[in-house]
């Protein structure tokens, strides 16, 4: 039986997604095996096996299977929106050497392919209104400010995964993330590192009390919202794919408006009889991007 091993099923979008492949999977030919650093029992609902391993700690990879792995899919990472207080060093540590450790483990138990995560602040300062972005856009992204190291580490990783590649034939799979959208009971993330309400769940919040939306800027700024699901159907057709690779916008090319998202709020989430009102205020828009859904074959 194939096994898929999943590192980060405790984060966000792993945790969605160790649900989705157990649904997606034939369960008869693969086994869907979920890894974080967090000790917890929340995937027995899913009949799905839990290994608690650091990814930093070379010595932890031993609590994982050794036989028939076929794919591994690396979500983990230490990004910017979860950094209470900034620490260059972790993004180093855990992107950086963490990703290596998991390669060293796809290589020494010959696993067929990794799917690797990343962000779209690579190429962030392509971003404007009404942009596109396509998957083989060159890094282009801020040397300043809280993220610079992340998309630094993230990048370096990203080489490592070629070099594992071309030395090792590791197939490799790389999916580039807008904000991936999906219910955490956690509101909050940490712009530089200052604790902050996430801007839908504090709009979401205004609605079912009522109180109103506000709209900076301009009401047609539109962004890419995709579901977490959509996201998990992308990376599950990847394990099964027959090919060599690729680099994959996770995005869906459909763009939604700022004025959109807070009608559908109000629409889902305020009383009816006492609906919330939307609130234009002068400023910039921003804080999100725009993505195809074309790929860079490899």
């Amino acid at each position: 039986m194939k096994k898929i091993i999943i590192f980060g099923a405790s984060g966000n979008v792993g945790s969605y997604l160790v649900k989705y492949a157990s649904e997606f999977f034939n369960n008869s030919e693969y086994e869907v095996i979920a890894s974080g650093r967090r000790k917890t029992k929340v995937f027995d609902q899913f009949d799905v096996k839990y290994f608690d391993v650091d990814i930093t700690d070379p010595s932890a990879f031993h609590k994982l299977p050794k036989d028939d792995i076929y794919a591994v899919i690396m979500l983990s990472a230490v990004i910017p929106s979860y950094m209470n207080k900034y620490n260059g060093g972790l993004y180093l540590n855990t992107n950086i050497m963490g990703t290596y450790n998991v390669l060293e483990y796809c290589r020494k138990v010959k696993a067929d392919r990794i799917l690797y995560s990343t962000t779209v602040f690579d190429i962030s300062l392509y971003a404007k209104p009404g942009v596109v972005l396509k998957p083989d856009l060159p890094p282009f992204f801020d040397y300043k400010g809280d993220h610079a190291v992340y998309v630094i580490s993230k990048n370096t990783a990203l080489e490592l995964l070629e070099h594992y590649k071309q030395e090792y034939g590791l197939k490799k799979f790389v999916f580039r993330f807008p904000t991936i959208y999906e219910y955490s009971p956690y509101q909050y993330y940490f712009p530089n590192g200052v604790k902050t309400m996430r801007p839908l769940y504090k709009a979401i919040n205004n609605a079912i009390n009522s109180q109103p939306l506000e709209i900076w800027g301009d009401p047609n700024y539109a962004k890419d919202m995709v579901h977490v699901y959509d996201c998990a159907q992308m990376i599950c057709k990847a394990v099964i794919a027959d090919r060599e690779g690729g680099f994959y916008n996770v995005g869906t090319g459909i763009p939604v408006t700022l004025q959109q998202q807070c009608e559908a709020i109000i629409k889902v989430f305020s009383p009816k009889d006492n609906p919330s009102k939307i609130v234009y205020q002068p400023g910039v828009s921003g804080g999100g991007f725009l993505m195809d859904q074309t790929f860079r074959g490899l």
